[in-house]
């Protein structure tokens, strides 16, 4: 290998370390809050990774009175059973429009305006707390606790939502500058 070939290859894996190291909080280890009573729980859309069965438990031990299911699915056979069970408490389900985590935004803050709420549980994924906490966080003023069921992933799943969660920054910023929530 030339020389200035294995510069350059040492550069770049010095400086994808370092970009590692730098948002490994904000992926791997991000701001997770404790529960607390609430007046609704969030269950964002995305991978059916435990974040369905987590949403329900917190309202089972009395979070919130109130879950709501992000659906932006065609047919899930999963969120069809949790949008038509029976529960002791009130599950809603809607279609986010955009089926984004923004248009999840959208209705959080359209919902907490008619209802009167000011604080709400958000489930997400681990590698998107961050980013969901922004979006949402700029759609509504309210309290917003975020939690994750902490699914086990692999080293390259991790390497696929560093760079997915980044690239979704960089266009939430975009768009929530150039056109608000």
């Amino acid at each position: 290998m030339p020389r200035f070939a294995r510069r350059a290859a040492l550069l770049l894996g010095a400086a994808a370390a370092v970009v590692t190291v730098a948002l490994r909080p904000v992926y791997v280890t991000p701001q997770r809050d404790a529960p607390a009573p609430a007046d609704a729980i969030l269950v964002l859309g995305g991978a059916h990774d435990g974040r369905e069965e987590l949403g329900l438990r917190l309202a089972r031990d009395g979070y919130a009175p109130l879950v709501l299911f992000s659906d932006p699915y065609d047919g899930s056979p999963l969120v069809n059973r949790i949008c038509h069970g029976g529960y002791s408490f009130e599950v809603r389900c809607f279609d986010p429009s955009p089926r984004t985590t923004r248009g999840e935004g959208r209705e959080l803050a359209r919902l907490a305006a008619e209802h009167g709420w000011t604080r709400v549980i958000v489930v997400t994924f681990t590698p998107h707390i961050s980013r969901a906490r922004y979006i949402l966080g700029q759609c509504w003023p309210g309290e917003l606790l975020f939690a994750d069921p902490r699914p086990r992933l692999s080293p390259a799943r991790w390497a696929w939502d560093f760079l997915y969660q980044s690239a979704g920054y960089a266009k939430a910023f975009t768009e929530l500058t150039l056109h608000g929530c």
